[in-house]
């Protein structure tokens, strides 16, 4: 008991320091880049075994290496993730990294979509992005003028998207979404062409030419067989 006691209270006066900070901290690396972690244990007279982690997960490291992590390359998936280095022996002392990876977002080439008229149509664009970019739509290249009953607008942190409803010939165009980033504009263009509305023809009008086809040749096979009974 008095042991287990004794290296308790050397944990706790122990202190660890993941790049010179003491205390959890955060880091805005670009995706793409590297990312080099340093842990180091303070106030010990003693070897200290160390861990890290990412989120819940621990991180095997190679044999010999008990400080250092790199992160290479830093991706999108890193973001928002937790790194943390923890004393092998006492958990609870321990150190985080947040990692707020900044990215552009991925907007290229263009699109054409044939929509019939009178249907709803929906242009999506990819705006996903860290920080969140800023975004508008373009007709022709003119900013759009929305109308509240047909056009509706929706963005979240992937997508930023432009819904017509009820397209008409005058909605053909070319549809472009800018999305402003770092000072740098990145855009998409859609092709919009209105098709002439297909008719439609009612379900019972279908129903009763079918009927008339099958009886009129119904009736022709009948006469027939009349026919060739009075010959014989």
């Amino acid at each position: 008991v008095l042991a287990l006691c004794f290296l308790a209270s050397v944990a706790t006066g122990l202190e660890l320091s993941v790049n010179d900070h003491t205390a959890d901290f955060s880091l805005s690396p670009r995706r793409g880049s590297s990312l080099s972690l340093s842990c180091l244990v303070q106030n010990s007279s003693q070897a200290e075994e160390l861990l890290w982690y990412r989120g819940d997960r621990q991180v095997g490291l190679q044999d010999g290496n008990k400080v250092n992590i790199c992160i290479s390359p830093v991706t999108e998936a890193d973001n928002g993730v937790t790194f943390s280095c923890k004393l092998a022996r006492d958990k609870s002392v321990q150190v985080s990294v947040i990692l707020n990876v900044h990215f552009p977002p991925q907007l290229t080439g263009e699109e054409s979509l044939q929509i019939e008229e009178g249907k709803d149509v929906t242009l999506s664009c990819n705006a996903k992005s860290n920080p969140q970019a800023q975004t508008a739509w373009f007709k022709n290249n003119t900013t759009l003028t929305l109308q509240p009953n047909r056009h509706q607008l929706y963005q979240s942190s992937e997508v930023f998207e432009l819904s017509i409803r009820k397209v008409q010939k005058s909605d053909n165009g070319t549809y472009t979404c800018v999305v402003t980033y770092s000072f740098t504009e990145m855009t998409k263009d859609f092709h919009l062409i209105v098709e002439d509305k297909k008719p439609v023809f009612p379900m019972e009008a279908i129903i009763a030419a079918v009927v008339v086809v099958t009886l009129t040749i119904l009736f022709g096979i009948v006469a027939r067989k009349d026919k060739l009974f009075k010959v014989w």
